[in-house]
């Protein structure tokens, strides 16, 4: 059995399996990224925050313990039904399409751990950041949190099997037009799923392209969780401010 949906992952992020496959995140990583990332920014206490495609509130969650009033939106219904058990009164999870502006103004935009780069319309990318720039206040921050492609291609394992609770998830990787693809294929509950994961290849320069176009301005690149200075070729990670 093969599912399949208008966009990859409006059917693969709804799964239990997506969560079970990516279970072992490490948590403490996160969190040590968000006080690094926070302090950094030197944001008001109390600060409004908006968490865009926040997944089942992970980064979220551990921003309102830090005092800060985040909102958490993503297209992923079970996600959010999920993250909705963890309300306050200064946290908040909606349904919300990143590439459509939410009509509040915020401290910061925190766009985490590649959750950007998935639409299959080129125009939703620029979108994305147009509506980011919306969602700032005069003195806000826009934050993407992406992979450095350069690293991740020079580094693509092609092939692997990853075990968790049971579930032997066989893991294709390849570039293809642009895109790096991860397929994922598996047996559970007596059925058989294939998915793909579908990410736009998006180096400095294609961002700093859309940040052109989108009429805002990249302020410092960090490579790492740590804010380490970002390298072209051995940075993991590739960590945006701008406004």
């Amino acid at each position: 059995m093969t599912k399949s949906a208008e966009h990859w992952y409006d059917s693969w992020f709804d799964t239990s399996y997506y969560h079970i496959l990516y279970k072992d995140r490490d948590y403490t990583e996160a969190q040590n990224f968000m006080d690094n990332l926070t302090d950094y920014l030197n944001l008001p206490e109390q600060g409004k925050i908006l968490d865009l495609a926040c997944g089942k509130g992970r980064h979220s969650v551990y921003l309102n313990s830090l005092g800060y009033n985040v909102t958490g939106v993503d297209l992923s219904e079970q996600s959010i039904k999920h993250a909705k058990q963890f309300e306050n009164e200064t946290l908040e999870f909606k349904v919300h399409d990143m590439s459509k502006p939410y009509p509040e103004t915020f401290d910061a935009v925190f766009n985490l751990f590649t959750s950007f780069g998935y639409f299959d319309d080129e125009k939703c990318n620029l979108e994305t950041i147009k509506s980011i720039k919306l969602e700032l206040n005069e003195f806000g921050f826009g934050v993407i949190d992406f992979m450095n492609t350069n690293y991740i291609i020079e580094n693509l394992i092609p092939e692997d099997v990853k075990t968790v609770d049971g579930i032997d998830f066989h893991q294709k990787r390849s570039v293809k037009d642009g895109y790096i693809l991860k397929d994922i294929s598996f047996e559970a509950d007596g059925q058989h799923f294939e998915f793909q994961e579908r990410v736009k290849a998006f180096t400095l320069k294609d961002f700093e392209k859309l940040f052109e176009e989108a009429g805002v301005y990249l302020l410092d690149v960090f490579g790492d969780y740590k804010l380490h200075k970002y390298h072209s070729k051995t940075s993991e990670r590739m960590i945006m401010i701008f406004k």
